[in-house]
């Protein structure tokens, strides 16, 4: 969601999925009740729908998806965090048939260009197209003296991605056996597998342009290269590998086309639905308190609030603390904070020359570099990266919703610090100095979309600026992080981040217990699924892991 850049009388969002919450809408009993509806409890809840559960979800904001949901505003419209998904071309690919089961097929993609990440390293320009080959080819054009190191990184590629199936299910295992999965885990994992993004492309090249173009995706999990673990570069790189993929109909169609199955077994999904506390009792998870007083009792809870979230806020103390928290909580941080422009222009994406090609704009190769310059003087160094997405070109459906319209999205990280002192204000009243921050930041920004695509000077008839406030305020996430737990290898060495709490009858689940992004959250919502219902799971775990 976003804010104004000016104050100006804002028109409701005509895109709500979800029934309103009310106490007397209530239909219990309920098998378990889901805590925000993100696709990682959507996903949970769906699945476990198809097991003949009824199951509650319970959302916040006033539209279900989490940062799938989209929004609509003065004749456009605009998705908050689904900019773009790989494996969606087939339907043999996991995410493909994890979204299929979910969805009962109802869930169509649209292919972007074949082009569908083009990176500006400073004046080199590099265009990432689909397809193994495709992928060899696009980083050979650019440094053709490379191919040994390109073929040396394809190959990794395929290591690291074949041993996350094994990092994945070993977070079913019970956690009193962790040790001996550890082990297990080191001898059939890469030695790749876990160490830094840097560390492992150094060792294949020294050309640091080459590996700047390598990681230019980076800004899909918040992480620069030096500070990256491989197994989340690597799972982005092979999850884009044959080209990326957009829903028809918007990001709002996959909340949309999921609920009804949840809906079909009993359950339902509620919208201003805040949760406070989750209600423990000898020790055991037993249900949740809501912001008017309702207490609603299941046999499980499902967290999909994010692990700070659950542990620092909905969990009592004394809890968290009995558990091991405080020490485990040394070990993971929140991931980089997001500034978002959300533009809207007269004229269709034809009309305009918007490819469905996403622009990844950086001010050279060192990724980590730049991030540091940016911190050390956010007002005057370059952003880091600044990532353009074209929803109304990737949508073909987009122009039977808004005829002459088209869209374009602008993300680029920034600091939480910068916003910090306004932590706590209500959203569309912080001030005069808040607006006139916002309002430099989006100068800073639409010049660099003018500098790409200066076309569009002077055709931007509508611009909202959202900044880590606004995510904290819509989305819970208290320093405006979009990917939740920095996915750092400390992070990825943490047995704890896994479905099954060490206090019976609550669950994790979402992008922090397994990585981020629509498709790893999703997935954390299978293994979430799994990790419920035990033996009764391995015929969904065929389905959806075997095909």
């Amino acid at each position: 969601m976003a804010e104004t850049t000016t104050p100006i009388k804002l028109k409701p969002s005509t895109i709500r999925i979800g029934t309103r919450y009310r106490a007397n809408r209530l239909k219990g009993p309920y098998d378990a009740i889901v805590i925000g509806s993100g696709i990682g409890g959507l996903t949970a809840a769906a699945c476990l729908a198809r097991a003949g559960k009824r199951v509650l979800v319970l959302e916040q904001h006033y539209t279900a998806g989490g940062y799938t949901h989209s929004y609509a505003r003065n004749g456009y419209e605009w998705d908050v965090g689904v900019h773009y998904i790989g494996d969606m071309g087939v339907s043999t690919t996991l995410a493909r048939r994890l979204f299929d089961y979910i969805t009962d097929s109802k869930l169509k993609w649209a292919p972007m260009d074949e082009n569908y990440d083009r990176f500006f390293l400073g004046d080199k320009v590099v265009n990432l197209r689909a397809g193994k080959e495709g992928l060899r080819h696009s980083l050979l054009a650019s440094f053709p003296d490379e191919g040994e190191a390109i073929d040396r990184y394809v190959a990794l590629l395929d290591q690291v991605t074949s041993g996350m199936q094994w990092y994945t299910l070993s977070k079913l295992s019970p956690s009193l056996i962790s040790p001996l999965v550890s082990k297990g885990l080191n001898k059939v994992l890469p030695d790749c597998f876990n160490r830094t993004t840097y560390d492992v492309l150094r060792e294949l090249t020294d050309n640091e342009e080459l590996i700047g173009a390598i990681t230019g995706q980076w800004g899909d999990c918040g992480v620069t290269p030096k500070q990256s673990s491989f197994m989340i570069h690597a799972i982005i790189a092979k999850h884009y590998l044959h080209g990326g993929y957009y829903p028809v109909g918007g990001a709002s169609e996959i909340a949309k086309t999921i609920i009804p199955g949840i809906q079909a077994a009993g359950g339902e999904v509620f919208t201003y639905a805040d949760v406070t506390d989750i209600l423990i009792e000898k020790g055991k998870a037993v249900g949740v308190r809501m912001a008017d007083g309702e207490e609603i009792r299941a046999p499980k809870i499902i967290s999909g609030a994010g692990v700070i979230n659950t542990y620092e806020r909905l969990l009592p103390k004394e809890v968290s603390e009995k558990v091991g928290y405080p020490q485990d909580r040394k070990h993971i941080k929140p991931s980089m904070a997001h500034i978002g422009l959300y533009i809207g222009l007269k004229g269709t994406p034809e009309e305009l020359g918007l490819p469905r090609t996403n622009f990844w704009i950086y001010p050279g190769a060192d990724h980590d570099a730049s991030v540091d310059n940016f911190l050390k003087d956010p007002h005057n160094a370059p952003f880091p990266v600044v990532y353009l997405s074209f929803p109304a070109a990737k949508d073909p459906d987009y122009q039977n919703r808004w005829l002459g319209t088209s869209t374009l999205e602008v993300v680029a990280p920034t600091s939480w610090e910068m916003f910090e002192s306004w932590q706590g204000s209500t959203w569309g009243k912080r001030g005069e100095e808040y607006e006139a921050l916002k309002a430099e930041i989006t100068d800073r920004l639409l010049e660099e979309v003018y500098d790409k695509l200066p076309q569009l000077r002077g055709k931007i008839d509508y611009v909202e600026t959202s900044t880590p406030l606004s995510t904290a305020w819509f989305c819970r996430y208290e320093e405006g992080e979009l990917y939740g737990l920095d996915h750092t290898p400390e992070r990825f060495e943490q047995r704890w981040l896994r479905p099954k709490t060490d206090i019976p009858g609550l669950y994790l689940t979402g992008q922090d217990i397994l990585t981020c992004g629509l498709v790893g959250a999703m997935i954390g919502g299978l293994i979430t699924t799994l990790s419920i219902q035990g033996l009764k799971g391995a015929g969904l775990a065929k389905r959806i892991f075997v095909g």
